[in-house]
C-alpha cells in the first residue's frame, strides 16, 4: 500500500492512474474539503486529515503502508511565511514521522528545482548546485528537503528526493500553464526581454514517470532533477502558437516595466489581501535563466523526458476537451 499526500492536486491527477495501472494499492491523504470525486471513481482509499501537519491523523493514515509519496505542498508566488511553513515544513515533518513509525521501505519526497534560488548566469542547475533560495516557497521547500535527507542520514528512513521543474500539462491552471498556455489562448500575448530567457518546463506525466521509477530503482538518499529540455521563452511561445493555431506575435515588455508593475501590484495586495496577477516573487522564475541538467535521473533511473512539442499538444488537447479554447479550423 502506498500513502500519497497531495493526491487531489495537479500531480495527483496525473500520477494516481499510473500507480493503479501498475498494480499499486493507493491510500490518499485528503482534507475534508477536498474534491475527491476522481479518487473515489478510481477506487482509491481515502484517509482524512484537517491538515497534512496533523501528526495524529497522518500517522493513522500511514499505518499499513510500506511506501510513501509526499507530494503535498503550498506553492504560490505570494503569501506569508507561516502559511508556507505549516504545509511545506510542518507537513513534511508529520509525514516523515509517520513513515518512520510505519517502517516504510521507500519515501519519495517531491521537492522542486527552484530550491536553487538565485542562479548566476551560465550556471548549469544540477543536483550539486549551490542553493540560494529567494522567497518563502523556495526557503520552506529547501528546509523540507533537507529535513527529509536528515531523516535518512540520522534515522535510516529510505528517502529519495525528486526536484521537478516548472509543471505544465493537463489539470494545471497556475504558473507555467497560465503564463504560456492560458494567457495567449485568451489573447493576452506578451513576452519579456524579447523572449530570450530560459525556462525549465516539466510535463507533469513525466514527474509521475519519475516517481514510478524512484519507487523501483531510485538510489536511497539521492536527489534527482526531473525536467524537460530547458528552452527560451520565445521557442515555447512559438511551439504553443503553432499547435494552437494562433499568431506568433507577442508584445515585448522590458524587465524594468514588468518589475515596476509587479512591485505596484504586490504593494496593493497588502490592502486587497488577494494575490497579485503578477506578484514580484514571479521575477526570478521569469527573468532568470534556468539551464537544468537531468543527466543523473536519466542515467540512474532511466528517466526519459517528453519533448515539449509533444507535451504541449497533449496539454492543448486537454484544454480543448475542457472547452477552454476552440481550435481554429
Amino acid at each position: 500500500m502506498i500513502l500519497m499526500t497531495g493526491a487531489t492536486g495537479f500531480l495527483g491527477h496525473n500520477l494516481i492512474p499510473q500507480l493503479l495501472a501498475a498494480g499499486y494499492q493507493v491510500r490518499a491523504l485528503v482534507r475534508p474539503t477536498s474534491d475527491t470525486a476522481f479518487l473515489q471513481q478510481l477506487g482509491v482509499e481515502l484517509a482524512v486529515a484537517e491538515d497534512v501537519s496533523d501528526q495524529t491523523a497522518v500517522s493513522a493514515a500511514c499505518q499499513g503502508c510500506d511506501q510513501v509519496i509526499h507530494a503535498a505542498g503550498h506553492f504560490r508566488f505570494w503569501g506569508d511565511l507561516p502559511t508556507f511553513w505549516q504545509t511545506n515544513v510542518g507537513g513534511t515533518t508529520a509525514v516523515l514521522n509517520a513513515a518512520l513509525q510505519a517502517n516504510v521501505t521507500r519515501f519519495v519526497h517531491v521537492s522542486t528545482i527552484v530550491v536553487a534560488g538565485h542562479v548566476p548566469s551560465g550556471t548549469i542547475v544540477d543536483e550539486e548546485v549551490l542553493t540560494q533560495p529567494l522567497d518563502h516557497y523556495q526557503r520552506t521547500k529547501l528546509e523540507a528537503e533537507q529535513l527529509a535527507l536528515a531523516y535518512h542520514r540520522e534515522r535510516g528512513l529510505p528517502v529519495i528526493v525528486l526536484r521537478p521543474g516548472a509543471f505544465y500539462g493537463p489539470w494545471g491552471h497556475y504558473a507555467f500553464n497560465r503564463l504560456f498556455f492560458e494567457e495567449p489562448l485568451r489573447g493576452w500575448r506578451i513576452k519579456v526581454d524579447g523572449g530570450q530567457h530560459i525556462t525549465f518546463p516539466v510535463f507533469v506525466p513525466d514527474v509521475a514517470q519519475a516517481i514510478m521509477l524512484a519507487l523501483r530503482n531510485g538510489r536511497i538518499g539521492e536527489i534527482y532533477n526531473i525536467c524537460g529540455q530547458s528552452l527560451p521563452h520565445q521557442i515555447v511561445n512559438d511551439i504553443v502558437s503553432d499547435l494552437a493555431g494562433i499568431s506568433h506575435w507577442r508584445f515585448n515588455i522590458p524587465t524594468s516595466a514588468v518589475v515596476l508593475l509587479a512591485r505596484i501590484w504586490t504593494a496593493l495586495s497588502r490592502f486587497t489581501r488577494r494575490e497579485p496577477y503578477y506578484p514580484i516573487n514571479l521575477a526570478p522564475y521569469v527573468f532568470q535563466d534556468w539551464q537544468v541538467s537531468t543527466t543523473k535521473a536519466e542515467q540512474e533511473m532511466g528517466f526519459q523526458p517528453t519533448p515539449f512539442a509533444q507535451g504541449a499538444k497533449i496539454t492543448l488537447d486537454w484544454y480543448h476537451e475542457q472547452g477552454l479554447f476552440r481550435r481554429r479550423k
